[in-house]
């Protein structure tokens, strides 16, 4: 951001964005056929782009995907407006609310003088809401990717109380769930069962996610920049292969190995 704006020019910025809506759902035949439904699968997808981006940390594509983020709840907010279900003033005021309900050490009388005592307030703030989640583990939604809804599941349990005491019970736990899955993968005549050794290998990945999180790192994140080291690896693998006139099928394991190595310290 090249100069300072003023809190006027964003809302001008904001009322832009509202009239452009208005004018697009009215004159452009694409968007006037939009609805929920049609909506969602797109804003997914710009979720993961963000998503990307952030990981990346190519904020100038940061900056972008988050305007189409905005650009897509401002959509959600007109259709609900026709529909008369709610409009944009709504939503905003809604969120405010919550955001001034769920911090009373803020807007009330209650202390909390650290993140984890704001987090252990949000969760029970939460329960007593009377359109809040029933249940403590309500608010994780089963559309999430299942490493991102066992995180955030063992983070709502944390948040009233449920978690261990000390790191090193953790990474017990891990171990004895390895133990578990070794103990059914060596079973004598295949007489393992698959759904036991797949309910232990659940088993295992959960407890892992457990440890990250105690050690404040994101799994999802992390297994990410993994996926991301393993592809230019291997890119560079068959890019120098093919340079050498090799084919990675016809190479054996050594040989691929030798490639894989150099990719490891160039991209160290």
């Amino acid at each position: 951001m090249t100069t300072e704006h003023t809190k006027a020019s964003k809302m001008q910025a904001f009322g832009q964005l509202l009239d452009i809506m208005d004018e697009l759902r009215e004159k452009c035949p694409w968007d006037k056929k939009q609805t929920f439904e049609t909506l969602r699968p797109l804003t997914i997808e710009e979720c993961f782009e963000l998503n990307e981006a952030l990981l990346h940390e190519d904020y100038a594509e940061v900056c972008k995907e988050l305007g189409d983020i905005i650009m897509h709840i401002v959509f959600y907010a007109k259709v609900g407006e026709e529909k008369q279900l709610f409009d944009i003033q709504e939503i905003l005021e809604k969120v405010c609310a919550k955001l001034k309900f769920r911090h009373p050490h803020i807007y009330a009388d209650a202390v909390a003088e650290t993140a984890s005592d704001v987090e252990m307030s949000w969760e029970k703030i939460k329960q007593r809401e009377k359109d809040g989640n029933k249940t403590v583990l309500a608010g994780v939604p089963d559309s999430l990717p299942s490493m991102i809804k066992a995180y955030r599941m063992q983070d709502k349990a944390r948040g009233v109380g449920f978690d261990w005491e000390h790191k090193e019970d953790a990474w017990e736990k891990v171990q004895e769930e390895i133990s578990e899955v070794q103990a059914e993968l060596s079973r004598p005549d295949e007489r393992g069962d698959k759904a036991a050794l797949e309910a232990e290998f659940g088993d295992l990945f959960f407890s892992l996610i457990n440890v990250a999180r105690l050690y404040k790192i994101n799994p999802d994140n992390a297994l990410e920049r993994s996926n991301q080291k393993f592809r230019n690896r291997f890119n560079y693998l068959e890019a120098k292969a093919k340079e050498d006139g090799k084919v990675l099928k016809d190479m054996s394991l050594a040989q691929m190995d030798e490639y894989y190595n150099e990719a490891k310290k160039l991209y160290r």
